[in-house]
């Protein structure tokens, strides 16, 4: 059995001042159904990172190339955990965080991966 194609992408989102812990502590209590939501729609690693000076957060998502992401906002539970992190990040009116792609300029891997 062959492993499904993937891709790994970056983005930019950008925290209100002073939210890091607030933001950490919304993660660490991630809603399992949004969880399983990412997950079914295609996600396989995740990682945000925060970087304090500028509350600029960096996120690096591998997905399936045949994900369904563009479905997930017409999701109740993406809706709900948007309203949710809308008082501590940049977000768009529907509540959509602001987000900037970031273009990918270096890449090592390691032999035989």
């Amino acid at each position: 059995m062959s492993l499904p194609a993937t891709e790994t992408i970056a983005f930019r989102m950008n925290m209100n001042p002073g939210q890091g812990e607030e933001y950490r502590r919304r993660h660490d209590d991630l809603w399992p159904a949004l969880s399983e939501a990412l997950i079914a729609a295609g996600v396989i690693d995740y990682r945000i990172f925060l970087d304090p000076q500028s509350d600029h957060l960096f996120a690096v998502m591998t997905r399936r190339v045949d994900h369904t992401l563009a479905d997930l906002p017409g999701t109740d539970v993406m809706q709900r955990w948007w309203a949710m992190m809308a008082d501590i990040m940049q977000a768009g009116p529907d509540n959509v965080p602001v987000q900037v792609d970031l273009d990918p300029v270096f890449h090592l891997r390691a032999p035989g991966l």
